[in-house]
């Protein structure tokens, strides 16, 4: 069985269709996904997914793409993360990609969602684009170390996938790796233990190979694990029963 361990079922294309895309998890052996939050206005949307749906988890975060989103505290984030089916915080992080200028209150959202995750005791979701010295350096200052959590959609170098197991980070790998071009994940992807990985849709985007460009959903994970069972030469049984170990071991409340 495969779990999905980042997906926004709640986003238009999906959520209109929820009962058939529950169904065709369960058609292609994914047991369980997390619907993962980008900002408090949608959370209630989240939050519904999990209570309809027993095999479906969910987080508390706002997404660093979401400048003028409401802006979380740490005493907000945490009373959010005691509903029992929230096994996270995040997706939290730095995208300095998408935002240009002055972003410190993109590093300083970061940091409330690193001190809620201690404080509720629950692991973080990281976001990481043109930013992993900033990640990991507010990581380490704010002691990311001390909970944990994934690097969720890993397009990073292998260097800093090291440097984020060495905190005891996961490291998941999307859709994006099935794709011709991406060499350098598809190196990381051969690098990073099994023990340390995990895998994800992060749907309705980055649908894997053969579905690139469609709406992607999290039956489609299995392509995922498929095409990293490739790289590594092993069977794609092994690449599902340790990612979904992982899953239940990171995500303890799940």
């Amino acid at each position: 069985m495969f779990v999905d361990s980042h997906c926004h079922i709640n986003f238009p294309g999906l959520i209109e269709h929820a009962d058939e895309v529950l169904s065709r998890m369960q058609d292609n052996h994914v047991s369980h996904a997390l619907c993962v939050s980008v900002g408090l206005p949608q959370l209630p949307e989240v939050i519904a997914m999990a209570e309809r749906f027993e095999n479906v988890y969910a987080s508390v975060g706002v997404h660093p793409d979401h400048e003028d989103e409401e802006e979380p505290t740490v005493a907000r984030l945490t009373e959010l993360a005691k509903h029992p089916k929230v096994v996270a915080i995040g997706e939290t992080g730095l995208d300095y990609f998408r935002l240009k200028g002055d972003l410190e209150w993109q590093r300083e959202r970061f940091r409330v969602h690193i001190q809620a995750a201690k404080e509720s005791g629950k692991p973080l979701i990281i976001h990481t684009r043109e930013a992993a010295a900033d990640t990991l350096r507010i990581m380490q200052e704010e002691g990311a170390d001390e909970i944990g959590g994934v690097m969720h959609c890993f397009t990073e170098s292998w260097e800093v996938a090291e440097a984020a197991i060495a905190m005891g980070f996961y490291i998941s790998f999307s859709g994006i790796v099935t794709f011709k071009n991406a060499l350098s994940i598809k190196e990381v992807a051969r690098k990073v233990p099994l023990e340390n990985m995990l895998i994800e849709t992060d749907s309705p985007y980055l649908a894997p190979v053969p579905y690139r460009g469609k709406t992607n959903e999290p039956a489609f994970v299995k392509y995922v694990a498929e095409e990293i069972a490739k790289l590594r030469n092993i069977n794609v049984e092994e690449v599902a029963e340790a990612t979904t170990r992982n899953f239940f071991n990171l995500f303890k409340s799940a």
